[in-house]
């Protein structure tokens, strides 16, 4: 399988352990990444608090590199670039004002629809079946919280993505490693996003929130698929009061421990808060 890859900002930087764990994942999985040339930011959270018009041109931008490569289909790790590529996309469909003026702003018009995947989507195309058969390493005995966040699902009527009040497929795809979910309250809340720096009172507050719940119902760990969500939740829990610390792990990461590769080789070690309690578990420490 070829797919075309938008890594997106977080990917090459803070997130740089869910590009390494996802690049040795897909590998294994038979999966061939072509990343978009020259490939932008997609505005995130920023552009579209500042210029509409920006937030549209942004993303159209790499939709147009992807047409370029004849690349019918993209996958987009960051629940954030995938939800704004997405939402882009079906904005310029609805509004063809909004289409001439980002068509001119970009010198070329926009092309035919792209299909934007996220990371779940991609895994779900890949087949439980496919982790089965790959496995190396079971993780019964792992007990596991799949973190949404808000982008991931939401708006449903653009996303058209699992259930916007109770998503599961993360837990099916989770099951194909032998470790169990858990039922929990948090799964959709936001974490503060962006305003990880802006407003961190704010973060540490929501994150806190989740973190207690996971733990309330029992997880040993929190496995998440955008890197601003695992930023928050991983990152600020020093900061949270009288806390015991819960790693967090990016689901690329989670995959990969059941295939075999070392948690180093994952980018595992480059977390804030140790996942040694969840590895002892499975005999990787």
């Amino acid at each position: 399988m070829q797919i075309g890859y938008y890594p997106g900002c977080s990917l090459s930087g803070t997130g740089k352990e869910y590009d390494i764990s996802l690049k040795k994942v897909f590998n294994l999985l038979d999966v061939q990444l072509e990343e978009l040339n020259d490939w932008s930011c997609c505005g995130a959270t920023s552009a579209h608090a500042t210029n509409h018009l920006l937030s549209i041109a942004l993303p159209a931008r790499n939709l147009l590199i992807a047409k370029h490569q004849k690349l019918s289909e993209v996958v987009a790790p960051c629940a954030a670039c995938y939800n704004r590529l997405i939402v882009t996309q079906h904005e310029l469909e609805a509004n063809q004002v909004l289409k001439k003026e980002t068509s001119e702003l970009l010198g070329e018009n926009i092309g035919n629809r792209i299909s934007i995947l996220n990371i779940i989507e991609l895994f779900e195309r890949i087949g439980k079946e496919k982790i089965v058969e790959k496995k190396t390493n079971d993780l019964k005995g792992i007990k596991a919280a799949c973190y949404y966040g808000c982008l991931l699902i939401r708006p449903f009527a653009i996303t058209h993505f699992d259930d916007a009040e109770q998503p599961s497929s993360m837990e099916k795809i989770i099951s194909a490693t032998g470790a169990t979910t858990v039922d929990w309250n948090y799964k959709t809340e936001c974490c503060g996003g962006a305003h990880s720096f802006a407003h961190k009172e704010i973060v540490v507050d929501l994150s806190m929130k989740i973190i207690d719940d996971a733990k309330l119902h029992g997880a040993d760990i929190i496995v998440v698929a955008c890197p601003m969500c695992h930023s928050n939740l991983d990152m600020r829990q020093r900061a949270m009061k009288n806390h015991q610390e819960m790693p967090i792990l990016y689901l690329t990461e989670f995959i990969g421990l059941a295939l075999g590769i070392q948690p180093k080789e994952l980018g595992i070690d480059l977390h804030f808060i140790s996942s040694d309690s969840m590895l002892e578990k499975i005999g990787k420490e």
